[in-house]
């Protein structure tokens, strides 16, 4: 079982491109809920370009249907420029879809503020809608949720322009305290986001 987990994520990573993030501007999406109860914290690396690395901190917490995510870290520039970016950003979460016999996924509006400073500045509002069910494996504690995330993204400042992108995720539960997250995408801005967090 651990391995058909293990080819899921490996296909779904070699499968597509990402785009830019919901807040920050880093490749990394959302499941349409929350794993967990009290908080969850960890980190994500993310690619936001074949020569590019971004390495972030996250924080999320909540009540009821409605969460908040933090994240904050550093975009290390690669090729011929060589810079480093300073990011933050700021997500909220709210359940408005739930699965029935006709419609069969949960779904999540998401929002989001960031920004970017260092080699390039830039403010970015953005929206999303998280779409996905969480899918419980046989016999095991292990779970997983795939999701897509249409998602828009402004970039206000250096960039000044407007982008969308298609997120593909997976967020699996490999033990009751830990997750796997896994984002890619189809749209304006190639990456992908791998990270960990530690869920209460």
């Amino acid at each position: 079982m651990k391995r058909v987990v293990v080819l899921a994520v490996a296909a779904s990573i070699a499968a597509v491109s990402s785009a830019f993030a919901q807040a920050s501007g880093v490749p990394s999406f959302n499941a349409p809920y929350r794993a967990f109860q009290d908080h969850e914290a960890g980190f994500m690396v993310s690619f936001p370009g074949l020569d590019n690395t971004a390495l972030e901190g996250v924080f999320r917490f909540g009540q009821g249907k409605f969460d908040v995510g933090l994240r904050g870290g550093v975009w290390f520039l690669g090729g011929p420029v060589n810079d480093e970016i300073f990011l933050l950003g700021v997500e909220g979460r709210q359940r408005i879809i739930t699965h029935s016999d006709d419609f069969p996924a949960d779904g999540a509006l998401i929002v989001g503020v960031g920004a970017q400073v260092g080699a390039f500045d830039n403010f970015i509002p953005s929206v999303g809608l998280s779409l996905g069910r969480r899918l419980d494996l046989e016999d095991s504690d292990v779970s997983i949720i795939p999701y897509i995330q249409p998602n828009l993204w402004w970039f206000i400042g250096d960039s000044d322009q407007i982008q969308f992108s298609l997120g593909l995720g997976a967020d699996l539960r490999l033990t009751p305290r830990f997750d796997l997250r896994v984002s890619v995408g189809v749209g304006d801005v190639d990456g992908i986001s791998i990270g960990g967090v530690w869920v209460r």
